[in-house]
């Protein structure tokens, strides 16, 4: 079952005095976390929902203003933290998926049907996505282009066709 809230970055220090805070976005890009109209705090094993009041983009970091967070003191508290966001707040084009639904996925060879092994992680670096897949001889890296992707089910895996020596 997937969780109704995913990762979407961490309190990386306070701003100002007023309470709001610097966030390192884990989101497509700092505009898109900024969007965002709501973030939770874990507290136990409880999700904790809090408005956002201001966002603004600052270079990579987006700094916030949450509802119920208003000194510093309170701020600080939170340094370190990660923020969730309910599925629903996020708007995906067509074709794009949550990597953390992509993570855990068969990498399957889409003519053969082998599977080569099992997607560990995605890093994004520039250009394209980097997919870092978990094989029986090591760990493969793979850049998620579709010259090697072919499609992806989230219930069934991620369908691949990849160059001669690739997975050797």
């Amino acid at each position: 079952m997937k969780s109704p809230y995913l990762e979407c970055g961490r309190i990386v220090n306070t701003h100002g005095v007023k309470g709001e805070m610097k966030i390192e976005p884990w989101c497509d890009s700092p505009a898109a976390f900024a969007r965002l109209p709501k973030v939770y705090l874990k507290n136990g094993g409880e999700f904790v929902c809090h408005r956002l009041v201001r966002a603004s983009v600052f270079k990579q970091l987006v700094v916030v203003g949450l509802e119920g967070i208003d000194d510093i003191d309170k701020a600080m508290l939170l340094k370190g933290q990660t923020l969730y966001a309910a599925r629903e707040d996020f708007h995906l084009k067509k074709g794009a998926y949550f990597i953390a639904d992509l993570v855990g996925l068969p990498v399957i060879d889409e003519e053969s049907g082998v599977t080569y092994g099992t997607l560990r992680e995605v890093i994004n670096r520039g250009a394209s996505d980097i997919y870092v897949i978990d094989t029986e001889g090591g760990e493969r890296m793979m850049p998620a282009v579709k010259e090697f992707v072919k499609r992806v089910d989230v219930e069934a895996g991620i369908y691949i066709r990849p160059i001669e020596g690739m997975f050797d």
